[in-house]
């Protein structure tokens, strides 16, 4: 499998509008950060994409320019507009819950419905949230050209299976709200905005390959992992490897923050390629 880090940027992504702090200002790519979003491969060409964020247009615009080899050339189906389209097909969008910048990207699917609906995968809460926000995506007559979506509930602990990538939704806490992660293969786990999580769930992690977790900033905060709690997570749970993600400005300039990680731990970064075997 094949895990690309679209964004890893809070829910002001990096640099913030109108900040002149040295992140903000840095001239290293790895300080610049889209909203929290990534895509998963399957061996099969399974494509999963995990939350769709505010700025999904250009972390596909990025992937496509990075990753020729995925996209497939297929008909548009628009008599206005001809030309064949190179693209990579969602097999699944599993949605971690309803906030606008994992989920404000789901407009910009349109392109995708050339291969059929796109399947997304939330809870039954998070799915209603999305019915109200987006209601045109789901009228009977629908106004042509908007997204084709399939919504398909999914609880915690009841495992599914795209192709061959089996996965398991875990339930994590976003302060006080109730939100998803998820384990593929048992090999990955994918975890963002997280501040705790239930003991039966962090048991499930145990010894997991390869963990993507959420650390905001360096100092507390009450509905987001820190860093140092973000790093104590991981050594908790004993993952092999360890990519942290969701971060702010304050989480400082990546060359510099970066250094002050364990071994295993290491600071993920826009267009990152994480290979699982």
């Amino acid at each position: 499998m094949r895990l690309t880090i679209l964004g890893t940027g809070t829910s002001t992504g990096v640099p913030q509008v109108g900040c002149t702090c040295p992140v903000c200002t840095s001239s290293d790519p790895r300080d610049k950060r889209l909203r929290c979003s990534a895509l998963l491969e399957g061996d099969g060409g399974e494509c999963i994409l995990i939350d769709c964020s505010a700025d999904f247009r250009q972390q596909v615009l990025n992937f496509q320019a990075l990753h020729p080899a995925t996209l497939r050339e297929v008909g548009s189906g628009d008599p206005d507009n001809p030309h064949h389209l190179r693209l990579f097909p969602i097999d699944a969008l599993l949605i971690t819950h309803e906030h606008a910048d994992h989920t404000a990207g789901i407009d910009d699917l349109r392109p995708f419905q050339v291969f059929g609906d796109v399947c997304i995968y939330a809870e039954e809460m998070v799915a209603n949230n999305l019915r109200q926000r987006l209601p045109y995506c789901f009228r009977t007559n629908k106004y042509p050209g908007v997204p084709s979506i399939e919504l398909r509930h999914i609880r915690p602990h009841e495992e599914l299976t795209i192709g061959g990538i089996s996965i398991l939704p875990l339930r994590v806490m976003h302060g006080n709200l109730p939100i998803l992660g998820f384990i593929f293969n048992n090999r990955l786990a994918y975890i963002t905005d997280m501040k705790s999580i239930p003991e039966e769930d962090e048991t499930l992690l145990k010894g997991i390959d390869t963990l993507i977790v959420n650390g905001l900033r360096v100092q507390p905060h009450n509905t987001h992992q820190s860093i140092s709690e973000a790093v104590a997570f991981a050594q908790r749970v004993g993952a092999r490897q360890t990519w942290l993600t969701h971060f702010s400005h304050s989480a400082g300039l990546h060359a510099e923050s970066g250094k002050l990680l364990p071994e295993n731990v290491a600071f993920a970064y826009d267009n990152l390629d994480i290979f699982i075997p």
